[in-house]
């Protein structure tokens, strides 16, 4: 990749977490501020960034709608998505929609909580393999050389004491989900939040999504989820079948 490449794609990174002056965009960069303000308006005359009244820039608007096109463009999202608000509308908790993409299994739909309480979780963004629901609900319908080689390449990283952070333990998690159906992250990614989650497969049996129900432990501790397991699993069912 070119080093302009490598800034371009720098600047966007930075800029989708929040505005950033002139001069914090240079700093990231390590280059000078007439170098980082020519970046910043090519990016500006494409579309993938924007100047605020202020003075900082933020991320443009024709990359919303590129990433929008290329969320439509997953077959999966329009075609669950009358399943996920059949079931937000059941259960009133968040739903995540997340498939399998190459190496990662990322968000690609999510119905916040009637409750209007938001997750740390956004579309687009990969779930952790070890450490959510719907990571461990996919690991658990894919073949085992499949598994040890997702497992091989990712960083078990220990978010809360819950966290299954080792390998064996993780692996044991795993065979535990694949024998009951469905995944729980019971504060695993976040100590105050969890969810239950079931595998999405298709007409081959090929596992290729999971759809998760998610709550703050305040509202709706783990056992008060696990009583939407029957709806969860009838979402992920009906989803598959749709799949063809």
């Amino acid at each position: 990749m070119s080093q302009t490449v490598q800034r371009a794609v720098a600047i966007i990174d930075a800029l989708a977490v929040r505005p950033r002056t002139l001069g914090e965009v240079a700093d990231l960069l390590g280059v000078h501020r007439s170098t980082a303000l020519r970046l910043l308006q090519t990016l500006e005359a494409a579309g993938f960034a924007r100047r605020l009244s202020d003075g900082r820039h933020t991320v443009g608007t024709r990359l919303i709608e590129i990433a929008q096109q290329a969320l439509d463009g997953l077959e999966l999202r329009p075609l669950a998505h009358p399943h996920l608000r059949a079931l937000h509308a059941a259960c009133g908790h968040t739903v995540h929609l997340a498939q399998l993409v190459g190496d990662e299994v990322v968000y690609i739909d999510k119905l916040d909580a009637a409750a209007g309480v938001r997750m740390y979780s956004r579309v687009g963004r990969p779930a952790s393999l070890h450490a959510s629901g719907v990571g461990k609900a996919v690991l658990s319908r894919l073949p085992a050389d499949r598994v040890a080689e997702l497992l091989d390449g990712a960083d078990l990283v220990r978010h809360t004491a819950a966290t299954h952070a080792d390998r064996a333990a993780l692996e044991a998690e795993i065979a535990r989900v694949r024998a009951r159906g469905w995944a729980a992250d019971d504060g695993e990614f976040e100590d105050f939040v969890n969810c239950v989650a079931a595998p999405i497969a298709n007409s081959t049996g090929d596992v290729v999504a999971a759809v998760s129900v998610t709550a703050l432990r305040a509202i709706a501790p783990l056992d008060r989820l696990t009583e939407l397991v029957p709806d969860l699993l009838a979402t992920a069912a009906a989803i598959g079948r749709d799949l063809g």
